[in-house]
């Protein structure tokens, strides 16, 4: 009994050190603005800067996180599903009591490297900070200039609505010391023998993008699997799946040009494929209004994703005869006419189903919500009054959607698994 007490005393000192030492790589002290690359000088023209920042919100879509339907630009409020409760994107603008208002450029640089509070508390990672972490000081500078230049509005934020234990928020510091690794403050050690192009891609599509967030598995903790970046998951919360953004040939982009990276960015509309869901909202509020000169860099690096081997795991025997005569029917019924019957659309106006890597994904689950809920193309410049899909879900049943997504995602040379009704089942009660 004395050696079993003793053994438990032991497991209990380490457990309780391993938990201090957790703790104190959370709440560690932020490293003074100094040595965490200090604001660099403003430019000589105010203006330029808030202009600067400007576009950098606008690129990296804050608003989608910080403007509620219907409400003021950047005032919060807006809610963010996840599978540990309900977050609300906070007020950022310059409002003393509920924004940013008291709030200096160190306190938003720390925020954005850091991920912490100016009070030190610790932020929760549904703001992307392990994506900001790689931002450089002086664009967070102008990002702050520009928020500071809005219209203060005083906006109360809602709290975040999570279920036990993660609405514990010093439980946040476990989570960082496992996962949470700070970029180095002055962007250094980035693979400077790169290109400029691929460097500046890199940092938009890593950083300020934030591609990563949707695009990347996460584990059931919600932190990127840094072993799998970029290779697709269903966005947690969402129920969207963001394809690979690989040179995988069937489901990653292996097929697609630097430029039809950089039309579907620019449009919305590529050959292969439409924007759809986030990646529509992406478009119409961010990469749209990116210069072509970082479009093109976006694009450089993200053919430089090498191939996972994502294909094979994404095809499937074929389906019983029964099924594909049941989708080819709806097919021809309702989707022909503007899929055509050889499933290569029409350019510009409805999508290939043919190929396209949303039809033939991992997951089913972004051609289910279309049939179910319809949809439209992101508005650009370029594509003002876009095509829309209507919704099917009122006239087709769950048996019917299963069947002709089954049909399209194995017609054509497509070759996915068949889509089983229990997966329709749940996608349809996500969106109710």
């Amino acid at each position: 009994m004395r050696t079993f007490a003793r053994i438990v005393l032991g497991l209990v000192v380490l457990l309780v050190a391993a938990a201090s030492a957790m703790l104190w790589l959370g709440y560690r002290d932020r490293p003074a603005p100094a040595a965490a690359n200090a604001a660099q000088a403003a430019p000589a023209d105010p203006a330029a800067l808030v202009e600067q920042g400007r576009y950098l919100a606008s690129v990296g879509n804050c608003m989608g996180c910080h403007t509620a339907t219907g409400g003021k630009p950047f005032a919060g409020g807006r809610a963010l599903p996840t599978p540990f409760g309900r977050f609300y994107g906070p007020n950022l603008t310059p409002d003393d009591e509920t924004g940013i208002g008291r709030w200096s450029a160190d306190d938003f640089w720390h925020a954005l490297h850091d991920g912490k509070a100016p009070d030190g508390s610790l932020l929760y990672p549904a703001f992307p900070y392990p994506s900001y972490t790689r931002m450089r000081r002086a664009d967070a500078d102008a990002l702050y200039a520009y928020l500071r230049s809005l219209p203060a509005v005083r906006q109360p934020n809602r709290a975040h609505e999570l279920s036990f234990p993660y609405d514990q928020r010093p439980l946040i510091a476990f989570w960082r010391a496992l996962y949470f690794r700070g970029a180095p403050a002055d962007g250094a050690g980035r693979g400077d023998a790169a290109s400029a192009q691929w460097l500046r891609g890199q940092y938009l599509v890593e950083g300020l993008a934030h591609c990563a967030e949707c695009h990347t598995p996460r584990n059931r903790l919600g932190a990127l699997d840094a072993s799998a970046g970029l290779t697709g998951a269903v966005i947690p919360g969402q129920n969207w799946y963001a394809p690979p953004l690989t040179a995988d040939a069937v489901t990653g982009l292996g097929q697609w040009s630097e430029q039809d990276i950089v039309d579907l960015l620019k449009t919305g509309l590529a050959r292969q494929s439409h924007a759809s869901g986030p990646m529509a909202e992406a478009v119409h509020v961010g990469f749209q209004h990116a210069s072509d000169a970082d479009l093109q860099a976006m694009a450089a690096y993200i053919k430089s994703v090498p191939a996972a081997g994502l294909d094979a795991a994404a095809q499937g025997g074929a389906a019983g005869t029964a099924v594909l005569e049941r989708g080819g029917r709806i097919y021809g019924q309702q989707c022909a006419q503007c899929h055509q019957d050889d499933g290569r659309g029409r350019e510009q106006a409805w999508p290939p189903l043919a190929g396209n890597i949303s039809v033939v994904a991992a997951s089913p689950v972004n051609a289910i919500r279309m049939v179910l809920s319809g949809g439209f193309a992101p508005v650009t410049a370029a594509d003002p009054q876009p095509h829309g899909m209507p919704p099917f879900g009122q006239s087709l049943d769950d048996q019917d959607v299963a069947a002709v997504v089954t049909y399209i995602r194995q017609s054509w040379g497509n070759r996915a698994p068949a889509v089983a009704l229990p997966e329709v089942r749940r996608v349809r009660e996500t969106i109710r």
